[in-house]
């Protein structure tokens, strides 16, 4: 049987881990909308021209056909690492950006893709 010590003092440390995660939530959730803005004006500028301003593949034909839906399920369901590496290695079809575009710019429209809906 717990001692009304014990008792107080668990609750003491519940109380401080709620208000430190309350406390970072809404700085975290700040971040994440502004990596979210970033990306998409990167997406804009890099990749809208061939997937198209809301990435269903329906931009420009530039370098070859079918460029990717990034609002499919397959693109949704691949791991955040596989698409960072498509983003820097590139495919076939599109250009590598590990030289034009910072891991930050990379992660940013990568938060970006993620909001993508179908």
């Amino acid at each position: 049987m717990p001692t009304l010590a014990g008792t107080v003092c668990m609750g003491l440390v519940a109380m401080i881990v709620g208000v430190q995660v309350s406390i970072a939530a809404p700085n975290e959730l700040a971040s994440k909308r502004a990596d979210v803005a970033k990306g998409e004006k990167v997406f804009v500028r890099y990749c809208a021209g061939c997937h198209g301003l809301e990435g269903k593949g329906d931009g420009y034909l530039l370098l070859g056909p079918e460029p990717a839906n990034l609002t499919r399920p397959t693109t949704k369901k691949r791991s955040d690492a596989m698409l960072l590496q498509t983003i820097h290695e590139g495919k076939p079809n599109m250009p590598s950006w590990n030289t034009r575009l910072s891991k930050e710019d990379s992660r940013a429209v990568l938060a970006y893709i993620r909001t993508l809906k179908k």
